[in-house]
């Protein structure tokens, strides 16, 4: 049986590991044919210097049941952008789906750091790769999705509109730069929903990304040793579940109604009736609000 997604095209801008890797998998395990970009290649590492390339990507939306097409791809220089959206226009002749993924900060924050003691390099760079990267890729990538009517863009952030609103996050150049994507999602809707697409921010949960189990000296199939340390990572979920997320939107024939929104992985689960893979459906921001963040005791009972 074709997937609901087959003859559709999408680019994951930002798909070598972690949220934009689940996403291309996903939507390839529903049929598309996608484009997937990084600067990490098996060729050349990017400064990340981690294993995980695009081409490694690819293969799994193909195995997935996809067409995975890796593409080495700077989202910071415009000619890059520019002649990669030609290959798809050359290719395919239509995009359906773009996903803004590319972060690349990881290593570029300092946590509870003020502005003035950040290291300012490094908080300038982390804006010029989570929001400038955004805005090139749409200016080049729009004029193609818009050619046919009924195209998705999906701005991947961190935290909902509802959350980011009233939490300080992390520091000022993480916490700009994660507004600043929400911001683009509610911008992008005024000026994509008249012409016939539909723009949306997603953010995951908290994400057991290969760098966050690297993080906690666990692998995906022992991930819950972690939790004697930190209990509330019982939260968590894989980046197939946000992947399942967009790929539900993506299939959605009525998805404008939510233009302009701010969505989680958690909160769309329900609605779509999509689990992670485990068969659970955990709701992190309600459980940050609800739980974490009031100091209460690690239960998810009733957030999974």
């Amino acid at each position: 049986m074709p997937g609901p997604l087959e003859g559709k095209v999408a680019l994951v801008a930002g798909a070598t590991r972690g949220a934009g890797r689940g996403i291309a998998v996903e939507l390839g395990a529903a049929g598309a044919t996608v484009y997937v970009t990084g600067r990490t290649t098996r060729e050349h590492r990017s400064e990340y210097d981690r294993p995980e390339t695009i081409e490694d990507t690819a293969d799994l939306v193909t195995k997935a049941g996809g067409h995975g097409i890796a593409v080495p791809t700077d989202h910071l220089d415009p000619a890059r952008v520019r002649a990669l959206v030609e290959r798809i226009d050359t290719e395919q002749g239509r995009l359906d789906i773009l996903v803004n993924d590319v972060w690349g900060g990881e290593k570029l924050f300092q946590w509870d750091t003020p502005v003035w003691d950040h290291d300012l390099d490094n908080g300038l760079r982390l804006l010029r790769l989570a929001v400038e990267t955004h805005a090139i890729t749409s200016h080049h990538a729009l004029p193609l999705l818009l050619r046919r009517p009924g195209g998705l863009v999906v701005e991947m952030t961190d935290g909902t509109a509802a959350y980011n609103r009233d939490t300080y996050r992390v520091n000022f150049f993480y916490d700009l730069a994660k507004a600043s994507v929400l911001r683009m999602a509610f911008a992008l809707a005024h000026e994509i929903g008249p012409r016939g697409a539909t723009a949306v921010a997603l953010t995951p949960g908290w994400m057991r990304s290969e760098m966050m189990l690297e993080a906690f000296g666990v692998r995906e199939d022992n991930w819950r040793d972690a939790l004697g340390n930190e209990p509330h990572f019982a939260i968590s979920e894989t980046p197939r579940y946000v992947g399942r997320a967009v790929a539900a939107l993506a299939a959605d024939p009525e998805v404008a109604r939510l233009n302009g929104q701010s969505l989680s992985s958690g909160g769309l689960a329900p609605v779509y009736g999509f689990t992670d893979l485990d068969g659970s459906r955990p709701d992190a921001w309600r459980y940050m609000v609800e739980v974490q963040d009031p100091g209460r005791p690690a239960d998810t009972t009733g957030y999974r």
